[in-house]
């Protein structure tokens, strides 16, 4: 168990996580030298430590608010399609050898700062900051989406097109694999598998947070979403359909007319 040395009367450690991007690039870690992986994890200060998860989430562990700045700065080169708005988390952390870990008055109580402890936190609340930022996609989403439903109760047809409502379906299915692919909000970290006894701190963690819950939430809006573009692209599709077929009937009455008269002009003309 290796256990990270923070400032020596220090009893109380501040983590805040941020979600910079879309994605992390850990593979260009050249100017930091890991002092874990899966997820990894890097010395910012003499007294702060980092964890980069590669959903986009950076959790910084007792960092002070200018070196704090400045190693966000430096990790700008790694993060994939930044963000406009930058989601973040924070959490204060005690540590009591004394005292039973878990959440007491808004404060989360550890016998000690071990790199295991730090993933397992590190890990929810990226997850946390990773949802905060699906939560508003998806309401933006559900924005956009209404009118169109509203129209098809008021008028009995869909008012937008093909393309407009392809992208809806589109959109959710990119948040679905945001949070399925990307941040693994539904699979427990590895560092779990490798220790067992830190299972009880993840589950209190994940419970506080409401993790599975507000995953749960979001795949039904989603779902509602997808469906309702679905709904909506089908009549369109179904109209067209029946569009194309009224004019292949006409095409036909007009051949058949132009038949006739051909028929009837030959005839007059004998």
């Amino acid at each position: 168990m290796s256990i990270l040395p923070f400032q020596s009367d220090c009893s109380e450690l501040k983590a805040r996580a941020f979600l910079l991007g879309h994605y992390l690039d850990l593979r260009r870690l050249d100017q930091f030298e890991p002092l874990a992986t899966n997820p990894v994890v890097v010395a910012v200060s003499k007294h702060g430590y980092a964890v980069l998860l590669r959903s986009g989430a950076v959790v910084l562990f007792g960092v002070h608010s200018d070196d704090e700045a400045q190693f966000i700065q430096k990790l700008r080169t790694l993060v994939k399609e930044p963000l406009d708005r930058t989601e973040h988390e924070e959490l204060i952390l005690m540590i009591d050898a004394e005292r039973v870990e878990g959440i007491e008055r808004e404060r989360l109580i550890l016998i000690n700062t071990d790199i295991a402890r730090l993933q397992v936190i590190a890990d929810i609340l990226g997850k946390s900051v990773l949802l905060a930022e699906q939560e508003a996609r998806v309401a933006a989403a559900f924005d956009r989406i209404e009118p169109l439903a509203n129209h098809l109760q008021q008028v009995g047809r869909g008012g937008s097109d093909a393309r407009t409502l392809i992208r809806h379906i589109g959109e959710a299915l990119a948040i679905q694999q945001d949070m399925v692919g990307r941040g693994e909000v539904g699979d427990k970290p590895e560092v779990i598998w490798e220790r067992p006894d830190l299972e009880r701190l993840y589950l209190n963690l994940e419970a506080e947070y409401e993790i599975r819950e507000r995953q749960l939430a979001l795949e039904r809006k989603l779902a509602l979403i997808s469906d309702t573009a679905a709904t909506l692209l089908d009549l369109l599709q179904n109209k067209r359909s029946l569009r194309v077929e009224w004019y292949i009937v006409i095409l036909i009455v007009v051949e058949i007319a132009l038949t006739l008269y051909d028929l009837f002009f030959h005839a007059a003309s004998t």
